[in-house]
């Protein structure tokens, strides 16, 4: 997976609207649209493989609408620029990361130090309370 270039296709892909923002911030806030919302259809998405778009779907199940989009969100700040680069990089991150396909687990077996090492410390163990046994003969 070539991150740079799905991070392009990803910006020319993604629907962009803006709207007003909610929160704080007075009178910028009702008349200047700086709440940035991206919409990305998965299928839209060159450069992944069927294992990538599995994947992908298999992790973003919750966040899909019906028609398969992502829809994300960023209003925190009041330059609707710094919003917009924002939800790219929030988009870019979630997409990335979810395409990854996780490593291999190689099953691993203790070695024959580490399970003497154990079976030593179990009979230390028992000698230990051994001792503490009163003796009745």
């Amino acid at each position: 997976m070539n991150e740079n270039m799905i991070r392009q296709y990803i910006r020319e892909a993604a629907g962009i609207t803006c709207s007003r923002s909610g929160g704080p911030g007075g009178q910028n806030v009702n008349k200047v649209n700086t709440k940035v919302t991206l919409r990305i259809r998965l299928d839209n998405l060159p450069g992944l493989t069927d294992a990538e778009q599995s994947r992908l779907r298999e992790v973003l199940a919750g966040r899909l609408t019906g028609e398969g989009e992502i829809v994300l969100a960023a209003g925190e700040e009041r330059s609707q620029l710094t919003n917009r680069e924002r939800a790219f990089a929030r988009l870019e991150s979630l997409i990335i990361n979810a395409a990854r396909l996780p490593k291999r687990r190689r099953p691993t077996a203790p070695s024959r130090g580490a399970r003497e090492k154990r079976l030593q410390a179990k009979r230390l163990r028992g000698l230990k309370k051994a001792e503490r046994r009163p003796d009745f003969e």
